[in-house]
């Protein structure tokens, strides 16, 4: 190596290096990233005057491999340099730019435009000789590259050749591939060392389905009008239905002991009759709190049974953590320091105001903070000894950042495989907290945008701005949440918006219901009518699809789409197109082929009307390069989801009618 190693102190080098990328918060946590996922690295590198420049990242793996990988100039006077890597392993690694005088390239460029104008050109080949022979005698360099830049020397002192003659042959591809593999560098700069996290596949990519295991297998006796509660054992004949559909994670609310005291009954009312089984989330009777299992559920062997059940089909089970406690919880009687107690000696309940929640005491993680963290943090272990690797946190946005930073932390310094899932409907601030805090995934405000101007805004965001801390995880539904958009847009609105959730993001979710396109809601409320929260909902799936109204087939198709296209279960690849229509969404996801996991070149695009009343027209508007297409060629595309074959270029007119096919799913194939 030539010249002085410079290492870079606060900020300036000899060479700056400013705006390395990913990092959070320059550095303070480690950037996020999964096994499979292409991450772009990056820098902001310049220099004084006019001279070339380099730039590398350096990269060493959590097994202790080093790699080289050579950045590339970013959009012209940005001075920003990229590239794009795939990670292989899981664990911490940590990564450096290495910024460089790029000798060849301004001794070429000098030499090319003197040359080109017949001024300096001796001078030029003595220059070239000085560098290529001292280059050739570093300690470094490869023997065969050595040799080639010494004989390169000779062929620049040859002065029976012309300069220009000389010129072509150190140009030549030899060269500059030999330079590329081991550049001419001086004033060498190093960046800080960072850090980025990379964690198993299932952290970043899943799809997810939740559902109710006290509905799956409940039964009205109408004569004697009382209900039989769904158990595991009738919950685990849902499951193939549930992996037929291409899911992998399956959510369920808290199968804990629910409470008596102060239980909802239907639609939240304040009054529960004998039959109604109360909220989930009223955790804790006189059968137990966090730790053991609602009876009508069944025993711990059943619970332990259902695990291993979906297991086999490929599916892991995520439980919800709630750290909150009903009336009726045994840590009300043993730890009352655990809750707050009001100025008239009441203990607090929940409250979102205008809504409350009676039947559920917060707890206060600072009367007591060593004792309510060990206790979380022995509750997530006993799970986790069930084969439990994934959880579903539930308003984590309400508890300490700090209390998760050091929860996530314990868990995963022993068991790193374990997956978190922040359910924080939130301000940004708070939301991204968590994300930096460990949470591996959170849900986010997809819900609510819906729009083709607030799709591509939002989709950016999370692509683009957050991802290096913030995994989104796109649920087009909770048992909570029914938007206008779903409750009036029929089943073009349901396939709609499952179809840019499972495209756009690696990690995508449904609650159950959603395949029938139930939309009734509440009156006056973003809710679901006759919410499972408070009651049993058996839904009778044979009937529904009998019947046409589910639309499952088609989200089948959309997991087997995901499964078959490593493209698409990336979450930084996302590239948006123009279109003319204001209600014409346009997005596509690339890889290719030395960045991708099956070593070939993936191309998906995405057209869809996200107006679920109408049959929209446009003129769609590609830029090839997005789709690694050469400028100006025409190409065969295929409907993922029909089957049609079209022949595409860089402008296509499309139709989307939402009553028969809302959105096209495109793989890109061969150039015509």
């Amino acid at each position: 190596m030539n010249g002085i190693s410079y290492q870079n102190p606060s900020p300036f080098g000899r060479l700056p290096i400013l705006q390395v990328s990913p990092t959070v918060e320059a550095g303070r946590w480690p950037a996020k990233a999964y096994v499979g996922e292409v991450v772009p690295f990056g820098a902001s590198v310049f220099r004084e005057g006019h001279d070339a420049l380099g730039a590398e990242l350096l990269l060493t793996a959590p097994s202790g491999s080093e790699s080289i990988h050579r950045l590339s100039p970013g959009a012209p006077g940005t001075d920003r340099w990229e590239t794009k890597v795939l990670i292989r392993e899981e664990g911490k690694y940590k990564f450096q730019i290495r910024a460089f005088g790029d000798d060849y390239e301004t001794w070429h460029h000098n030499a090319t435009v003197k040359i080109a104008v017949g001024v300096d050109e001796e001078l030029m080949m003595l220059e070239g000789i000085a560098l290529f022979k001292k280059a050739a005698a570093e300690k470094t360099r490869s023997k065969a590259n050595a040799k080639l830049l010494t004989d390169i020397a000779k062929v620049l002192g040859d002065s029976k050749l012309t300069a220009k003659a000389r010129l072509i042959q150190a140009e030549s591809a030899e060269v500059q591939a030999a330079i590329a593999a081991e550049p001419i560098r001086s004033l060498v700069t190093l960046s800080e060392t960072f850090e980025l996290h990379s964690e198993r596949e299932r952290a970043g990519v899943g799809a997810w389905y939740e559902f109710f295991p006290r509905s799956e297998g409940a039964v009205f006796n109408a004569a004697t009008k009382t209900w039989s509660s769904g158990n595991f054992v009738t919950a685990a004949k849902r499951l193939p239905a549930v992996a037929e559909m291409g899911f992998n994670i399956l959510y369920m609310p808290p199968i804990h002991p629910i409470g008596v005291a102060f239980r909802k009954g239907p639609n939240n009312t304040l009054t529960a009759g004998p039959q109604d089984p109360g909220s989930p989330w009223a955790i804790g009777s006189e059968a137990g709190g966090h730790d053991k299992i609602h009876p009508d559920l069944g025993t711990e062997a059943d619970f332990k049974l259902f695990v291993r059940t979906a297991n086999d089909l490929g599916i892991e089970i995520a439980l919800d953590l709630a750290l909150q406690a009903s009336p009726d919880h045994p840590w009300v009687k043993t730890n009352p320091e655990w809750f707050t107690t009001r100025a008239d000696g009441t203990i607090a309940y929940a409250e979102n105001p205008p809504k409350k929640y009676q039947d559920i005491y917060p707890v206060n993680f600072d009367n007591d903070p060593e004792g309510i963290y060990h206790e979380v943090l022995r509750v997530v272990n006993h799970w986790i000894s069930f084969g439990v690797k994934i959880f579903r946190v539930d308003n984590p946005h309400t508890k300490p950042v700090a209390f998760w930073e050091w929860l996530i932390a314990e868990v995963n310094r022993k068991n790193p495989e374990v997956v978190f899932l922040a359910e924080a409907f939130t301000r940004p601030a708070m939301m991204h907290a968590l994300g930096k805090a460990g949470f591996q995934q959170s849900y986010t405000y997809y819900t609510w945008r819906n729009t083709k101007w607030e799709l591509e805004e939002y989709l950016k965001e999370l692509a683009y701005d957050s991802a290096a801390f913030f995994r989104p995880n796109l649920w087009v539904s909770t048992p909570d949440i029914l938007t206008e958009y779903l409750q009036f847009g029929g089943p073009a609105a349901h396939k709609i918006r499952a179809a840019i959730a499972a495209l756009a993001s690696p990690s995508w979710g449904m609650y159950a219901g959603y395949e029938l396109c139930e939309s009734v809601a509440r009156p006056g409320a973003e809710e679901h009518i006759d919410s499972e929260k408070y009651e049993y909902r058996p839904r009778d799936w044979q009937a529904a699809e009998k019947s046409g109204k589910s639309i499952a087939k088609y989200i089948t198709k959309l997991n087997q789409i995901r499964a078959a296209h490593p493209s698409v279960r990336q979450l930084r690849n996302i590239e948006f197109h123009h279109t003319d229509d204001s209600s014409i969404l346009a997005f596509s996801k690339y890889l290719a082929a030395e960045n991708s996991p099956t070593g070939k070149s993936d191309a998906i695009l995405v057209v869809a009307n996200v107006d679920p009343h109408a049959a929209r027209e446009t003129t769609v508007h590609l830029d090839l390069a997005k789709l690694g297409l050469p400028y100006g060629v025409s190409f065969e595309v295929t409907d993922l989801i029909t089957g049609q074959t079209f022949t595409w270029s860089a402008d296509n007119f499309v139709r989307l009618d939402a009553f028969l096919e809302p959105v096209h799913v495109l793989k890109i194939g061969k150039v015509i």
